[in-house]
């Protein structure tokens, strides 16, 4: 989770929305899938990651590379006494998952990936996320709205939820009385939030389970969940590539990745530049936001069977733009 026009960088920065409509299918020359790109990528090509590639020029030209498909990796974390919390909300694979860690070993997984912070540090963090972030869920609930929509299309009845933080996204699931949601976050003080956030939206708590977890080692067993959701989460993993490979191996075979985040911009423009400046502050006010990641092409290579994206910029987000948004399927 990162902060959103947080009173510490506050200045705005007078940007505009726009889609672009051309698309470039990117083909995977290891299998048959494909994945439809969206957005002006800048990839950082060289010898050992090539392609051939069919490009659809709009502003810039569209470049673009590919890995080999990622094996998936094995559970590292699968825990009795997540098992036992979460019984009535994952399927009998999760309940039947093999315990292969310890509590203390998985806290010590947790604590590697994401270093505990003070107390006040979580409570605050915690309480500005809820405080400040409802005008910018107005601006991006017009996206969520539509890539959320696959959930129901999918009949996606059990759904992960990474960096779940404060629990707005639990308001798009709130119709479907079927859906268990489990969310993850690690930091505990987002648990009172997520659960507030659950009852004002009529989601019912018995269907929604919080767990103190990172998104590196997901406490879940192989092909469990039917979705994975996270939205503005990747920022502030340590490992992007890692967390993604979890998020591959927890969902099912045709199961579904949506997503929503905010990636770094153009280079060479000022907003670009400012980010490169403000980057070493935000990690440290923002639980380890990163503000110039490029986590499209990430999604984009980490092996998924498709994956769609669309960009758009948030007049809310201030200097947390552009961002991405879509759907990968498994």
């Amino acid at each position: 989770m990162n902060l959103i026009n947080s009173p510490i960088l506050g200045a705005k920065v007078s940007l505009h929305f726009f889609t672009p409509k051309p698309k470039a299918i990117i083909k995977n020359p290891h299998n048959n899938s494909h994945i439809t790109m969206m957005l002006k990528k800048r990839v950082n090509s060289d010898e050992s990651n090539k392609l051939t590639t069919t490009t659809t020029e709009f502003d810039d030209s569209l470049e673009s590379s590919t890995t080999t498909t990622t094996t998936t990796k094995p559970c590292l974390c699968g825990r009795r006494h997540f098992i036992e919390a979460t019984a009535t909300t994952l399927t009998a694979a999760t309940q039947s998952a093999t315990a292969t860690n310890s509590d203390s070993e998985y806290t010590a997984l947790v604590n590697k990936f994401h270093p505990p912070k003070p107390d006040w540090y979580q409570k605050f963090f915690a309480w500005v996320l809820n405080s400040f972030t409802k005008s910018y869920e107005a601006e991006v609930a017009r996206y969520k709205s539509q890539i959320f929509s696959i959930l129901k299309e999918k009949k996606a009845n059990k759904i992960l939820e990474i960096g779940i933080g404060t629990g707005p996204n639990l308001n798009y699931y709130a119709s479907d009385s079927n859906v268990q949601v489990v969310g993850i976050d690690p930091n505990p003080e987002m648990e009172k939030y997520a659960r507030s956030s659950a009852t004002s939206a009529g989601f019912p708590l018995s269907n929604f389970e919080f767990i103190h977890a990172v998104g590196e080692v997901i406490p879940l067993s192989d092909a469990s969940v039917d979705a994975v959701v996270g939205t503005l989460v990747l920022c502030s993993v340590k490992d992007v590539d890692l967390t993604l490979k979890e998020v591959m191996r927890v969902l099912r075979p045709g199961g579904v990745y949506v997503f929503v985040e905010h990636v770094a911009a153009k280079d060479g423009t000022f907003l670009r530049f400012l980010q490169g400046v403000l980057d070493p502050l935000q990690q440290t006010i923002a639980d380890g936001c990163h503000l110039s990641r490029e986590t499209g092409e990430s999604i984009a290579k980490a092996g998924f069977s498709s994956v769609e994206l669309d960009m758009a910029i948030l007049s809310n987000a201030t200097f947390v733009n552009p961002h991405v948004y879509g759907i990968a399927k498994k």
